[in-house]
């Protein structure tokens, strides 16, 4: 079964706060579902019309384990915390194997 990837660009950071609360209560709530941090960070390098903004990309062992992860009463208690913190382009992807 393909793993499931959470890619996460962060758009605009207003609140940096918010941000630090966020960040304490989602790696809590995303764990139960397998979640593994890959990368964190601002990009090294932006190449055609990407930009060089924050991004996280998470792992799942599924899809459906990484749409639960998104689903769950913990992670909408941690976006809730986040509310208008920063703005913020998620997308679940499939891997390739």
């Amino acid at each position: 079964m393909p793993k499931g990837y959470w890619v996460t660009i962060y758009r605009k950071i207003s609140d940096p706060e918010k941000l630090k609360a966020y960040a304490e209560l989602a790696p809590k709530a995303t764990a139960p579902f397998g979640c593994k941090y890959l990368a964190r960070g601002t990009a090294a390098s932006a190449y055609e019309a990407g930009l060089k903004d924050r991004i996280v990309i998470s792992e799942f062992p599924s899809v459906e384990r990484a749409r639960a992860a998104y689903e769950c009463e913990g992670y909408t208690h941690a976006l809730t915390a986040l509310g208008d913190g920063a703005e913020r382009d998620v997308r679940i992807v499939e891997g390739l194997e």
